[in-house]
């Protein structure tokens, strides 16, 4: 590209205000802009009512060669919304509590330098957005996107419960208490489902996690075949039979996020016999209907009360900045979803 043609480059910031070092980015933003001689960055401060929708709709208007977003997976599934489909990149600067795209993606945690470093320079990879058709206890119907993860039951119960400040200040300890209170109550959600075109099934779960990507916090994987771009959503059902069930479910994801590190580790996995309380499936649609309204969570907002939901994919339409040795190697293949087996309820 010539020098005349680069200097028209720059970079659209959305940042929250109150969960981001200012400064420190600016510095990093800076000395980006010197290196590849792009012009002056545009900053847009994120409004706390709508998660940086309307920063989002500012941005893209001025024509941005990337948008890189500082925040939680809120704010990034709130940025996507806006920024799907319109061929301009995104790059994550991460600040929130689980920053699991960021996680799964394997891009810097803590590193704004490295970070704002793969949004100028470094190279993109595609991302399959989560589209989802909800209808609340009243029949109203929206349409919302995730790039992580939707969740029925305890996911969603702490995307409810817990507080915007707890998060900020105690991480992800601040999900202790919702944790808890419903380990302990252990009560399981009545619900029909069908994944594809197969046959509609009656199942009763604690959780239900409909995923794009596998990891979450603390190394912990959930779905070991979940990858962000091969056009499959990723089904787990939980469903402890006691609450030392939650003993089980929790030493299975912590081993199957260490052992999938290494080759070695991924052929045990496959020999492992299966845990009842953990049922997954495969497809590229997920329908589900509540016997009773219930909370479902997408990329830890709370969407409220549901009763029915039709999740799918869009495959590869959000271009994510990886940097130059990120985001390679921590996808993982699948089989196609004619093979997937299904939930048995």
């Amino acid at each position: 590209m010539s020098s005349e043609a680069r200097t028209a480059d720059h970079a659209a910031i959305i940042y929250n205000p109150v969960a981001v070092p200012l400064d420190r980015m600016r510095d990093a933003v800076g000395e980006q802009e010197s290196r590849h001689a792009w012009g002056p960055s545009r900053w847009f401060p994120t409004d706390r009512y709508d998660s940086g929708r309307s920063a989002a709709r500012r941005a893209l208007a001025a024509s941005p060669s990337v948008i890189i977003v500082a925040g939680g997976d809120g704010t990034v599934r709130a940025v996507a919304g806006v920024v799907l489909d319109s061929g301009t990149p995104l790059a994550l600067l991460p600040f929130g509590t689980g920053n699991l795209l960021a996680r799964n993606l394997g891009l810097p945690l803590g590193d704004v330098t490295a970070a704002v470093a793969a949004a100028f320079g470094g190279p993109t990879r595609p991302v399959d957005v989560g589209v989802v058709e909800l209808e609340d206890e009243e029949g109203a119907r929206s349409a919302e996107i995730f790039l992580v993860m939707a969740g029925i039951g305890l996911d969603a119960e702490m995307a409810r419960t817990t507080k915007p400040l707890a998060k900020r200040f105690l991480g992800w300890s601040a999900y202790v208490p919702a944790i808890a209170r419903s380990v302990l109550a252990n009560r399981p959600v009545d619900l029909t489902y069908r994944v594809d075109d197969g046959p509609t099934r009656t199942a009763r779960a604690h959780t239900v996690i409909i995923g794009n990507c596998g990891t979450l916090t603390g190394g912990m994987l959930l779905l070991p075949k979940a990858t962000f771009d091969d056009g499959l959503l990723d089904v787990v059902m939980l469903r402890p039979s006691r609450r030392i069930g939650w003993a089980r479910i929790g030493t299975r994801l912590t081993v199957q996020g260490v052992a999938h590190r290494s080759r070695f580790g991924r052929g045990m996995l496959r020999l492992a016999p299966g845990l009842r309380a953990l049922t997954y499936a495969q497809g590229r649609r997920f329908e589900v209907r509540f016997a009773i309204p219930y909370v479902v969570q997408l990329d830890g907002d709370s969407m409220g009360l549901t009763r029915t939901a039709r999740i799918s994919l869009d495959h590869r339409a959000l271009h994510v900045c990886v940097g130059d040795d990120r985001g390679r190697g921590t996808g993982r293949e699948g089989p196609a979803a004619a093979e997937a087996p299904g939930v048995d309820g």
